[in-house]
């Protein structure tokens, strides 16, 4: 696959019960929960930056999930709580789940992760899709803030050793840095709030445009993912700056009005 060829991957819609096997504070506000089940048989993620959707509900209760149906899934009513996560990593041998969660800022997903204890049990359907874009872009431009950190991570560990990579992302503290490994040329930008408002997005519109000025736009991809209006601006400066739309995807997040909102596409 060449890297002008960008594939979209359809996969068959399955809901599963899965139950949490671990669970991880990797910083202040980054938890780590792993889970595993019989459902996972047959899970696929091809994307860095697919998502599942989960079902949270609260302690003790279990999840409320849609079936199936000819036409896309057939939601009970009242309708479930979902939200959007990107699997951080799957593990087929053993059949477990990696999703991080972002903490500290409300929502019921997060309320839920915070909850979390092995044994509970969490309702994830999906990935209904993945968005396959080739490793062999010349540079790999990765921005965003710590909802982004999942995918950004991922995508590191799987760009090969020719590939330049470029991360900008914002987090609120030092405290909140992870540590990143890539077999590629990756060089990482941290972006710090220190105390200024999240979703704002100032420090990381700073620090992405330094960072996007000094790569060569005719053979890079773009990748951004933030606040939604964040995302929408990053994503305008990408273009002034000559990089190409049609190598390029900008996705919000989240909403500053709605905490634990879902993705919303930009691009």
């Amino acid at each position: 696959m060449s890297a002008r060829d960008i594939q979209r991957v359809r996969h068959a819609l399955k809901f599963r019960a899965l139950t949490v096997a671990t669970v991880q504070d990797l910083t202040p506000s980054l938890r780590r929960v792993v889970l595993e089940g019989p459902d996972l048989e047959g899970f696929i993620s091809l994307g860095f930056d697919d998502h599942v959707k989960i079902f949270p509900t609260a302690e003790g209760q279990p999840p409320i999930l849609p079936t199936p149906g000819p036409d896309g899934p057939v939601f009970p009513e009242p309708r479930p709580t979902m939200r959007d996560y990107t699997p951080r990593a799957f593990d087929p041998a053993i059949n477990r789940l990696t999703l991080d969660f972002v903490t500290g800022h409300g929502g019921p997903a997060t309320e839920w992760a915070m909850a979390a204890r092995p044994g509970a049990i969490l309702g994830v359907g999906g990935p209904r899709g993945s968005f396959v874009v080739p490793t062999d872009y010349a540079d790999h431009v990765l921005i965003g803030d710590e909802t982004a950190l999942p995918a950004i991570a991922r995508r590191l560990e799987e760009l090969p050793a020719q590939a330049r990579a470029h991360a900008v992302i914002e987090v609120g503290t030092a405290a909140d840095r992870i540590a990143l490994e890539s077999p590629s040329q990756a060089a990482v930008t941290w972006a710090t709030r220190d105390g200024a408002p999240r979703g704002e997005g100032l420090a990381l519109l700073e620090a992405a445009e330094t960072a996007l000025a000094r790569v060569d736009s005719a053979d890079a991809y773009v990748w951004i993912a933030a606040e939604a209006a964040v995302a929408k601006a990053l994503r305008a400066v990408a273009l002034d700056l000559g990089f190409s739309p049609r190598a390029m995807k900008a996705a919000g997040y989240w909403r500053r009005d709605e905490p634990g909102g879902e993705k919303i596409s930009l691009d």
